[in-house]
């Protein structure tokens, strides 16, 4: 799934996929924002952890889950 966060301060959103379920996530958000963590911290599907501080969020949108698509035909 895809995930954009907004930054505070900041011009671009950070943009990732995720395997991480939407309620996975939704947690993570909502730990970070009420103060039990002081950092979000998501995975993307290569393993790579993404950091933002809390307090510099602006959003997160939390894109569906997608199904993966074979070919290379526009569909």
């Amino acid at each position: 799934m895809e995930i954009k966060i907004g930054v505070q301060h900041t011009p671009r959103e950070i943009v990732l996929e995720s395997a991480q379920s939407a309620e996975d996530v939704k947690s993570a958000v909502t730990a970070a924002l009420s103060g039990k963590d002081r950092l979000l911290t998501l995975t993307d599907e290569r393993g790579r952890q993404v950091m933002v501080p809390a307090e510099r969020l602006a959003y997160v949108e939390i894109g569906e889950q997608t199904s993966r698509k074979v070919g290379f035909g526009a569909v």
